[in-house]
Parts: structure tokens; C-alpha cells; sequence
């Protein structure tokens, strides 16, 4: 069983910064990626962006420069650094797992998490 566990969340102002966490845990040989993805009122799951395990990083053009994110292999945690927030960035945030290989079965899977809310005031 894999779980992905975010935290973070909250209500900032426009121009102020936020720092989320997903902690991720279980019986796990190898994670392909971890990616950030939001779903805005009313909108589908966009991705935000994403690391992979050779630390190559991508991201949402709405996002760059402004949105970093990186990952602590030794707490199995990656973090989303979003700095200078908009009205727009205002979203369920949630964490992916991509491509998971699980110790017990060797079997491929994607996980998310559950969500944390992020809401930017102008």
C-alpha cells in the first residue's frame, strides 16, 4: 500500500507564499516521477509541475518563475515552493506518484494524494 499525504495548504494573500509537502510512504521499489497537479473551482487537473527520479523538473508555463519544486529523498518528501500567488493559483492542490514499482508485487501503479486547499485573496 502506497499513501501520499499533503500538507501545507491555506489562505494567503496575492503576493504572498506557500510551501506544500507530500510525504509518501510504503512498500516502494522505484517512483518513475512526483508531480504537483491543482483542480481550480470548476476546472479539470492541470499539472503544476513535476520531478523526476533523476531530478529533471518541469512545469506549467502559468507557473514558472514563480513555483519551485524539489524533494528530500531521505524524508521521501517532495516539496512545491510557490511564491508571488495569484487570484488564479487558487485550487485543490494534489500530490502524484507516478509510475510506482511496489517491493511486494513488482506491480506499476500511479498514486495521488488528497488534496489540500490553497486559496489566494486579492
Amino acid at each position: 500500500q502506497v499513501q501520499l499525504v499533503e500538507s501545507g495548504g491555506g489562505l494567503v494573500q496575492a503576493g504572498g507564499s506557500l510551501r506544500l509537502s507530500c510525504v509518501v510512504s510504503g512498500s516502494i521499489f522505484s517512483i518513475r516521477a512526483m508531480g504537483w497537479y491543482r483542480q481550480p473551482p470548476g476546472k479539470q487537473r492541470e499539472l503544476v509541475a513535476a520531478i523526476t527520479s533523476g531530478g529533471n523538473t518541469n512545469y506549467a508555463d502559468s507557473v514558472k518563475g514563480r513555483f519551485t519544486i524539489s524533494r528530500d529523498n531521505a524524508k521521501s518528501t517532495v516539496y512545491l515552493q510557490m511564491n508571488s500567488l495569484k487570484p488564479e493559483d487558487t485550487a485543490v492542490y494534489f500530490c502524484n506518484a507516478d509510475r510506482v514499482v511496489l517491493t511486494t508485487t513488482m506491480g506499476v501503479s500511479d498514486y495521488w494524494g488528497q488534496g489540500t486547499q490553497v486559496t489566494v485573496s486579492s
